[in-house]
């Protein structure tokens, strides 16, 4: 779970009943409008499948959220873009600018087909501009720096979520799961480059 500071004249966003308890004057009322990113923004996650019933929280004290007994990551936003799973979204700063995106804008072809065998769908959600995110994962999550020089191969299943200027795609790895042990005759892995920082769960269950 996670604790969060709620003051007056700023709102927070959160999935709808991810409360688990609070202090102070603090109100609860469900949104219609999908955020900040208003009713278009709403139409657009609702048309991708990538709408998840959030609520307003406002007032002056704090707020615990949780949901499903799953780890909880904290992400401070500097301006820059995420790129996340709707579902995964516990809760963030109304600063932030919520979005959809196309999966192939980021990947072609590979990344529309990404998205059909990750079972991510077509679309992906996008946060931006200064704020913190709590995302929800399946064990603990670590931060992988991308570079031009050094990108990133991915389990699609243990891919929770990246930002920054990045290229994502999906690649064969004919015998990849066989020889380290696994053995469970995966096939791809997500193949990540560019400027930017990826988010991995110590687990390959989705939510």
């Amino acid at each position: 779970m996670i604790e969060a500071q709620v003051v007056p004249g700023q709102k927070l966003f959160s999935q709808r009943g991810a409360m688990l308890a609070y202090k102070g004057s603090v109100t609860f009322t469900p949104n219609m409008t999908g955020g900040q990113g208003g009713i278009g923004s709403m139409i657009g996650r609702r048309v991708a499948n990538e709408q998840v019933p959030l609520m307003t929280v406002e007032g002056h004290g704090s707020v615990m959220f949780g949901h499903g007994g799953h780890n909880v990551h904290c992400i401070d936003m500097a301006g820059d873009t995420l790129y996340v799973e709707a579902d995964r979204l516990l809760a963030f700063e109304g600063t932030l600018q919520q979005g959809t995106m196309f999966m192939g804008s980021q990947g072609g072809v590979m990344g529309v087909i990404r998205g059909q065998v990750t079972g991510q769908g077509l679309f992906t959600t996008t946060l931006a501009g200064k704020g913190s995110v709590a995302v929800m994962a399946h064990g603990g999550v670590i931060e992988l720096p991308i570079t031009p020089q050094r990108p990133i191969h991915v389990d699609p299943q243990a891919y929770v979520a990246h930002r920054g200027d990045v290229r994502n795609k999906l690649s064969t790895a004919l015998g990849w799961r066989d020889m380290v042990g696994r053995g469970s005759g995966e096939a791809f892995q997500l193949e990540l480059s560019g400027n930017g920082t990826v988010y991995v769960q110590a687990s390959e269950e989705k939510l």
